[in-house]
């Protein structure tokens, strides 16, 4: 009985304690449940702060989250990018890699973290991650080819083959990844892979031409040369017009010294119909290169090249042009340069590049109309070229044809764009400006030399016109001041500078300052223009020296300068104004 007792007493203890170990049991279970909810909160809550721009709460909150699960890895990867952008390079390394390890299957954080360590230069950590990235997708070729790039920078020519040849599973062979090889093949010493490599690159492309000149080439480099010249020979013997083996017959040649042989497939291939623009343009780069490091250039002979090119059709301007910027650098007459760049218009009427150039080879030659003629069909061809409207509209303006030059600046400034040429475009503002003054309209004139300044600030000639204006206005004879100072420190000897300064300061009373720079224009200049010489007797009358006055009216008069004006200034002797 007693013993009944005991052990029924024993049970019940057992009993009680299990029950209480199940109670806490369910109490930490609950712990854990409320832990989570909390952390499932505050993680969201960071995100959604995040989407609305909110950063340091975010940041806060995220924190915040990690303390309450220490085990999440989102929590660890978005905190790590919040560290890159401050500069936490360690601290944004320690949590890329603590998410990557709490969830090692997640391709998102493998990839994050390989593209820090490249981005710190820890190459062979980065290896690392992006090789476990391959192993958990092994289509992704991008992966390969990072891994390519990164086993170089180590010049591990194995895993570098390695890769190319995981490439070839992902994406079958290529000629790039056949010259890869090769190339890597040729790095490591392995000739013999590399001839390997190659060989079934043409084997596999029995019909590709191209690929037997290219085995052809490389029998040739690595001194195989009657090899080499029986590829090319099989080649033309399919194709005697292919391009790419009797270059590589030039290069056969030039290996073993026959010139002769190499000046007559130069010349097949310059005059082939089918040889290709761009092959005959590189041809001529190299004359004209090796023509350059004779001591005794033969130009002849390159000029004749030109010739022989273009005595078939071309489907462009680019060898005439490419002649043209020969015989510019020969420095041969400007006509006879002139007529291959009107000879390239004929051809390709649409290239802005070869009428812009016949306009500079011609412009000094002062042929407007030629000029004008070349522009208009430009416009046509080339509306947004403001090129074309800057010269059309100097062309006319200075054929004194006003009306036509304003019209076309006109329609020039609804081609600016915020990437424009800014000297040009001061300079249409500027002659505008001009324009406009001589028109009368003074209020439209000194909004374009505004415009003109916006654009190029140190414009001297607009700065000069624009103050002087200004000053016959006698409008803000501060900012003309300004604006004149700035050009005779630009250039302190130029007489129209000087003059316009002087007339400035005469216009508010500063008659001695006046004087002083006055006296600058004259000094610099033997052939004073009326204007300059009526200023000056203007100022010395102020300045109580009547005689030279005098002096200066006069000389204004014999000039030409016969104004009311002046002729009552001489005969009162004293300054008067109109």
């Amino acid at each position: 009985m007693f013993n009944k007792v005991i052990l029924k007493g024993i049970k019940i203890r057992r009993t009680l304690i299990a029950l209480a170990l199940l109670g806490g049991s369910l109490a930490v279970h609950a712990d854990r449940e409320d832990s989570l909810q909390s952390y499932n909160y505050f993680f969201l809550e960071a995100m959604r702060q995040q989407d609305m721009g909110n950063l340091t709460a975010a940041f806060d909150l995220l924190r915040h989250a990690r303390d309450l699960n220490p085990a999440a890895p989102e929590v660890y990867y978005q905190l790590a990018a919040f560290y890159v952008d401050m500069k936490k390079d360690a601290l944004a390394r320690e949590y890329f890699e603590k998410a990557a390890s709490l969830d090692p299957e997640n391709s998102a954080y493998q990839e994050k973290l390989g593209k820090l360590y490249v981005s710190q230069k820890d190459y062979p950590n980065a290896i690392k991650a992006f090789e476990r990235l391959y192993e958990a997708n092994k289509t992704r070729s991008d992966v390969l080819q990072l891994l390519y790039q990164l086993y170089g920078s180590q010049n591990d020519y194995k895993m570098m083959i390695k890769c190319l040849e995981r490439l070839e599973t992902v994406e079958g062979t290529s000629e790039q990844i056949s010259l890869s090889k090769m190339q890597i093949y040729e790095q490591m010493g392995e000739k013999r892979k590399e001839y390997d490599e190659l060989k079934a690159l043409v084997d596999g492309h029995p019909l590709d031409l191209n690929y037997r000149v290219m085995f052809g080439n490389w029998l040739l480099q690595n001194g195989k040369k009657k090899e080499a010249l029986q590829k090319y020979r099989d080649v033309l013997k399919e194709d005697p017009d292919n391009s790419l083996a009797k270059v590589s017959m030039m290069d056969y040649y030039n290996n073993i010294g026959d010139k002769a042989s190499v000046k007559t497939i130069l010349r097949e291939l310059l005059q082939s119909p089918k040889a290709a623009q761009t092959l005959k343009l590189e041809l001529l780069r190299q004359v004209i290169a090796s023509s350059q490091k004779d001591n005794n250039p033969d130009s002849t002979e390159v000029l004749r090249l030109f010739s022989e090119a273009l005595a078939v059709p071309q489907e462009n301007a680019d060898i005439y042009m490419l002649k043209a910027a020969y015989m510019s650098f020969l420095k041969l007459p400007k006509p006879d340069i002139t007529r291959v760049y009107e000879r390239a218009i004929e051809i390709e009427p649409d290239n802005s590049s070869a009428r812009i150039a016949l306009i500079q080879n011609i412009w000094d030659t002062h042929d407007y109309d030629k000029v004008i003629a070349i522009c208009r069909p430009a416009i046509e061809y080339n509306p947004d070229e403001i090129l074309f409207y800057y010269f059309q509209g100097m062309a006319q303006f200075h054929k004194h044809d006003n009306n036509a030059a304003l019209e076309t600046y006109r329609k020039g400034v609804g081609q600016i764009k915020p990437d424009s040429d800014p000297g040009i475009v001061s300079d249409i503002y500027g002659i505008m400006g001009d324009i406009l003054h001589e028109k009368g309209l003074n209020k439209e004139a000194f909004q374009a030399y505004d415009s003109c300044l916006q654009w190029k600030p140190d414009n001297v000639l607009a700065l000069n016109n624009y103050a002087y204006y200004l000053s016959q206005a006698n409008e803000n004879l501060a900012k003309a001041e300004e604006m004149s100072y700035k050009t005779i420190k630009a250039e302190p000897n130029n007489s129209t500078f000087l003059d316009t300064y002087a007339w400035i300061l005469f216009q508010q009373k500063r008659y001695e300052e006046a004087k002083i720079y006055i006296e600058q224009a004259i000094r610099n200049d033997s052939t004073l223009s009326n204007v300059v010489k009526e200023h000056a007797g203007d100022i010395y009358a102020q300045t109580g020296d009547m005689a030279k006055a005098i002096e200066f009216w006069q000389k204004a008069i014999d000039g030409g300068n016969d104004s009311a004006t002046l002729r009552k200034k001489l005969k009162l002797k004293k300054y008067v104004v109109e």
